[in-house]
């Protein structure tokens, strides 16, 4: 991982949680979202990409693929797992003990939450 141990926190946490999973992302698929932003509350993060899909994964969905192009996303979000509670471990010192993904084809957006063990 890319990113400094220090203990960020605020909007700074926010920041570097959505830069940290877009570079994971764009390392993976070579090509990032075109727009991350994070938030956190009490003992929750989450992460909201917009423009994650690539071209193929466009052209599949708009050809009656969508059913096949939400599998491929929800396989590979259980590929990063590891990667991205990682990330969300080192940024905030806490141990996530759940995590969540969801995308959306239309429009293209996609939400990591992350559950911590406890409040920020």
């Amino acid at each position: 991982m890319h990113v400094e141990a220090k203990r960020l926190n605020g909007g700074q946490l926010d920041s570097a949680l959505a830069n940290e999973l877009a570079r994971i992302q764009a390392e993976h698929l070579a090509l990032g979202p075109a727009s991350a932003t994070a938030f956190h509350h009490a003992n929750m993060m989450v992460v909201v990409m917009d423009g994650v899909l690539t071209n193929a994964e466009k052209l599949l969905a708009q050809n009656g693929s969508r059913a096949d192009v939400a599998e491929i996303r929800h396989l590979f979000q259980q590929e990063m797992e590891t990667e991205f509670r990682a990330a969300v471990e080192q940024l905030t010192g806490q141990k996530v003990v759940a995590f969540l993904s969801a995308n959306n084809l239309e429009p293209d957006v996609a939400a990591e939450i992350f559950i911590l063990d406890a409040a920020l």
